[in-house]
């Protein structure tokens, strides 16, 4: 069976595309975060999951580190973070970052480390 999902299920707000949403009851095999700001240096602090991360970048500039090493990406990229890895990104600016972080997950395992 096609699920619908409505925008007003996931995001935190109308008009933008920021976001969470876990496929599980869904069978979908996937999480997805879908992440939006305008704020320079705005993003996740560093963490790890035990499954593999992909974000791809929708809008504007993000600095990746991944096991301690930079890695710059803009629209138009995808980046893959392999399972176990401690990672993080933060917005460049100038303007806003966009981002749809897939989740190899039903649901979402987050370990912070900082």
């Amino acid at each position: 069976m096609a699920h619908v999902i409505k925008r007003e299920s996931w995001a935190d707000r109308p008009e933008g595309w920021h976001g969470e949403w876990e496929g599980g009851s869904f069978q979908a095999g996937i999480s997805v975060i879908f992440f939006s700001s305008e704020e320079i240096g705005a993003g996740p602090r560093l963490h790890t999951h035990p499954y593999p991360e992909t974000f791809i970048v929708r809008r504007g500039h993000a600095r990746f580190t991944v096991e301690g090493k930079a890695i710059d990406a803009e629209a138009g990229q995808i980046l893959v973070v392999p399972a176990g890895a401690p990672h993080k990104f933060e917005n460049l600016g100038p303007g806003p970052l966009e981002t749809t972080d897939i989740h190899a997950s039903e649901r979402f395992v987050t370990e912070w480390l900082e």
